[in-house]
């Protein structure tokens, strides 16, 4: 009986090294890719992004938006 506990506990202690191993493995490759990314990679090009300020508002989005909550309305009537 003690010699499969044994044997046991040396299966489970191998097999969390192995894991344990391993996932530090991949953390290693996965920040060195990151790495060679950004070293290697082009730069994207940059955009302007065209977006209504807080005092600013689109108005076909409020359209939009009234619209859906006018038909929400009528039809799920309480």
């Amino acid at each position: 009986m003690l010699e499969l506990m044994n044997a046991g506990i040396e299966l489970m202690l191998v097999g969390m090294g192995l894991v344990f191993l391993f996932l530090v493995m991949l953390i290693v490759l996965i920040n060195w890719m990151a790495l060679f990314i950004q070293r290697f990679a082009p730069e994207p090009p940059a955009e302007q992004a065209v977006s209504a300020g807080p005092g600013q508002t689109d108005a076909g989005v409020v359209a939009a938006i009234s619209a859906a909550i006018r038909r929400y309305r009528t039809t799920h009537k309480s």
